[in-house]
């Protein structure tokens, strides 16, 4: 009974740490950071450095007016910013209603390979100092790649990850409006990670790299934009992030699709444990390996298991202390917790406007999720295709 009690506490102590304490010590030392080190402004170089925008899309013929529309108002000298669409299998009309826009370059391919494939295949045209990625279906502020380029003025930054911003919509309350409260909360980590040392991962609606800092990927990446920025940190820079460059996009359609988001980001995150597995050198890489693993690794391998492995090991100590009330009243906390989340669910499926019961569902259904990513991540190995999750 007692290697159970000591196995239950430190899995509590791992959900607890993953969750919350992370993020209450990542604060803590971002505020002790401060009251010795004042970070500096950057400044924007009077001379703009030419970059550029990189979008690899498969069939998206119902946005390619709304992104181009989008690309031509941003607040940069067009001059300077070249624009690459890399379309990698489509067989709609997104090849045909590029072609109409002069002042791109289209790569096309029939094959169909996946994002990390036609990222290597677009790379091999960027000319430019610096390159920023983004998809098709997400619009940028108009200052984004100026505020982004702002921070390069700081030679250790590698890599610029922008925000990220979901839209909620009343129609499809369960998926955007839990998807919604997680980013904020994500990019609040973000923001202090960055004020600590370095973000842990760019985030795929925008970011931006030194082009010549640049690694081919693996074509069966699944998270290239992790992976990428990653691999830049590796080399010794850091990772930005800059909140007024931001990335709209909608949420998903309903908590159906937005699994598939989910699944695929896991089985990703599985995937690069494994392939930036020298990240765990913390003697190497200080605090961007305790980043790392705090803010990542956990989540994607012990903490879903040690989570749902509490529940029975709670039963088995409220059985085996039944002379103690502890146990028992811990054992009932969990189990309301499951009967809110079945709640949420029921809610989520009904699209009811009571989003308070949506987070522990969300909460239960992005654990859930990791084992379902490692059983794609197994039965998709040694492929980068994925489904798209369909938006509002």
């Amino acid at each position: 009974m007692k290697a159970v009690a000591i196995i239950f506490w430190i899995g509590v102590f791992i959900v607890f740490y993953t969750y919350i304490g992370y993020g209450m010590i990542l604060y803590l030392c971002v505020k002790i950071k401060e009251l010795f080190h004042k970070s500096e402004s950057q400044k924007i170089p009077e001379e703009l450095p030419e970059i550029t925008l990189l979008i690899a899309a498969y069939n998206e013929e119902a946005v390619i007016k709304e992104k181009m529309d989008n690309c031509h108002q941003l607040n940069y000298p067009s001059e300077k910013l070249k624009i690459i669409w890399v379309i990698d299998g489509s067989d709609d009309n997104t090849e045909f209603l590029l072609n109409a826009y002069k002042d791109i370059t289209v790569c096309f391919k029939q094959e169909r390979m996946g994002k990390s494939a036609a990222v290597n295949r677009g790379m091999q045209y960027v000319k430019t100092p610096y390159v920023a990625f983004t998809d098709a279906n997400t619009m940028l502020n108009r200052d984004a790649i100026i505020k982004i380029v702002k921070l390069f003025g700081d030679k250790k930054i590698g890599c610029v990850s922008g925000e990220k911003k979901v839209l909620k919509n009343s129609s499809h309350n369960s998926a955007s409006s839990t998807e919604s409260i997680y980013w904020k909360y994500e990019s609040k980590l973000k923001e202090w990670d960055n004020r600590l040392y370095s973000v842990v991962g760019a985030a795929g609606e925008l970011f931006a790299i030194r082009t010549h800092l640049f690694l081919t990927l693996p074509n069966d990446t699944l998270l290239d934009d992790f992976v990428l920025s990653l691999r830049i940190a590796m080399q010794g820079y850091k990772i930005a992030y800059c909140k007024e460059a931001y990335a709209i996009e909608y949420a998903s359609t309903n908590m159906k699709e937005e699994s598939k988001r989910k699944t695929r980001i896991a089985a990703g995150g599985l995937q690069a444990i494994i392939r930036l597995s020298g990240l765990f050198n913390i003697f190497r890489y200080g605090t961007l390996s305790w980043q790392y693993i705090s803010h990542r690794v956990l989540r994607w391998s012990i903490t879903p298991i040690f989570l749902f492995a509490l529940l029975p090991l709670n039963i088995i100590l409220a059985i085996g202390n039944q002379e103690s009330i502890f146990y028992i009243v811990i054992l009932l906390l969990q189990l309301l917790f499951y009967f809110c989340a079945l709640i949420g669910f029921y809610l989520a499926e009904k699209e009811s406007k009571n989003k308070f019961l949506y987070i522990p569902y969300y909460f239960f259904f992005m654990n859930l999720n990791v084992f379902k990513g490692a059983f794609y991540l197994y039965k998709n190995k040694g492929k980068g295709i994925w489904e798209k999750a369909k938006r509002i």
